[in-house]
């Protein structure tokens, strides 16, 4: 089935234009890797995150410093050696300053707070099941059964976090707009998270 983004009504698989608003559809396929419906123009399946681009270049990883050579130590008029001052070691760089950044999710319902996992890249949401168990487990909150078993994903790349729909039944939204499934959204401090319609399982993405 295919949400309108307009008016988010749902249309069958091969519509091509919204059946209640008239708005063009998003070109919908399906994943060679796990079947679950996408969207043609994706670049990654939001449910596996198999590469749908293949023939894309690689990062090429850059290649690293080499150490600075020791320095003799100087002689002084005596004879004696001085040894050299201590080299200061290298700054920190900025990527690893951000991961070390703390990452949770507030519930606005219940005004909890939920710290993201810093050894994931991969966030799984939803609820308890057998195909791919949740790394943040909403079941105990009100008004979960809005929310899909395997709702949404939230991936970590460079210390920047992104927010990705997996085909949940009722939909993700970030500030009140609909995040269709294949598509991601990098997420900012006070974004505004809803699993499913009717804004009542709404997160605030916050850093610290």
């Amino acid at each position: 089935m295919i949400v309108c983004p307009n008016c988010e009504h749902t249309n069958p698989d091969e519509a091509t234009q919204c059946e209640a608003c008239y708005t063009p559809l998003p070109r919908m396929s399906f994943c060679p890797s796990c079947g679950a419906t996408i969207q043609t123009d994706a670049t990654f399946c939001g449910q596996c995150g198999y590469n749908l681009q293949p023939n894309s270049v690689p990062m090429v990883a850059a290649e690293a410093e080499p150490e600075p050579e020791p320095v003799p130590p100087v002689p002084t008029a005596t004879g004696a050696s001085i040894a050299p001052p201590p080299v200061a070691p290298p700054p920190v760089p900025a990527a690893t300053r951000l991961q070390m950044e703390m990452a949770s999710l507030q519930h606005l319902q219940t005004d909890s707070k939920i710290e993201l996992p810093l050894h994931l890249s991969v966030i799984h949401i939803g609820k308890p099941n057998a195909r791919i168990p949740p790394d943040i487990d909403v079941s105990g909150f009100p008004d979960s059964d809005i929310v899909s078993r395997v709702h949404a994903d939230i991936r970590v790349e460079g210390g920047i976090y992104y927010l990705e729909d997996s085909g949940s039944a009722n939909g993700t939204y970030v500030n009140h707009t609909p995040l269709p499934p294949g598509n991601r959204h990098r997420l900012r401090a006070g974004d505004r998270i809803s699993l499913g319609k009717g804004d009542k399982m709404t997160f605030i993405f916050q850093m610290s």
